[in-house]
């Protein structure tokens, strides 16, 4: 089973039983091409209805002339309906109109008062699961090993190895003590070979420090 183990470059990672692929779930690595798009190997995404460009998809409002930069860590789950709304979606909100004026004409945008500066980039660590319908707002940095809840909707920083729901979203608990998330942040398992991790399927499964540490 492991020799038959996909690349990350695969477009359609999932063999289905009659020798075709399910269409639904890519990995990220292979389906975008993007200047502002940084994604980890075996990073994957799923939809009920497969879009022709995962990027938009994905991030509407990171263009390719875009300041930040939407930065996702290997082997993290993407469901279906999350978005990612980078800074670029932005409008300035510290005076007394928040209007993009500069957009629709009146002279160069550059420079114009009713242009936002350049915000955040927008970060996902390692093994994160976002589940169905998450929001990731514009310069969330999201923990190594996160549970992203469905429907939650997600700003500033969440530690690693967090469970998180709701909106705003909020820490409901860490899943492990700080002294197995200092060990797991240490091993970096998902830096290891592929036929290293598979080899650790079990461990790595079975929440089992001792036994991971072993492999």
């Amino acid at each position: 089973m492991h020799d038959s183990y996909p690349s990350p470059d695969t477009f359609h990672p999932v063999p289905l039983p009659d020798g075709s692929v399910h269409k639904g779930t890519v990995f990220l690595k292979a389906a975008i091409d993007h200047p502002k798009w940084e994604i980890g190997d075996y990073t994957y995404a799923s939809a009920h209805h497969p879009p022709n460009d995962w990027a938009f998809h994905l991030a509407p409002y990171l263009y390719d002339f875009s300041p930040e930069r939407l930065v996702i860590g290997r082997f993290c789950q993407i469901a279906d309906g999350v978005t990612f709304i980078t800074a670029s979606a932005n409008h300035r909100y510290d005076g007394f109109t928040s209007f993009p004026f500069a957009i629709f004409g009146g002279g160069p945008a550059a420079g114009r008062a009713s242009m936002p500066q350049p915000g955040p980039d927008t970060v996902v660590g390692h093994d994160v699961w976002l589940g169905q319908g998450v929001r990731v707002l514009p310069g969330a940095r999201i923990g190594t090993g996160s549970i992203i809840g469905s429907g939650a909707v997600v700003a500033g920083k969440t530690p690693a190895y967090s469970i998180v729901a709701g909106n705003p979203a909020k820490v409901l608990r860490r899943r492990f003590s700080q002294t197995v998330i200092d060990a797991l942040l240490d091993l970096a398992w998902w830096d290891w070979p592929i036929d290293r991790i598979l080899k650790a399927e079990d461990a790595l499964c079975s929440g089992d420090l001792s036994l991971l540490k072993g492999g």
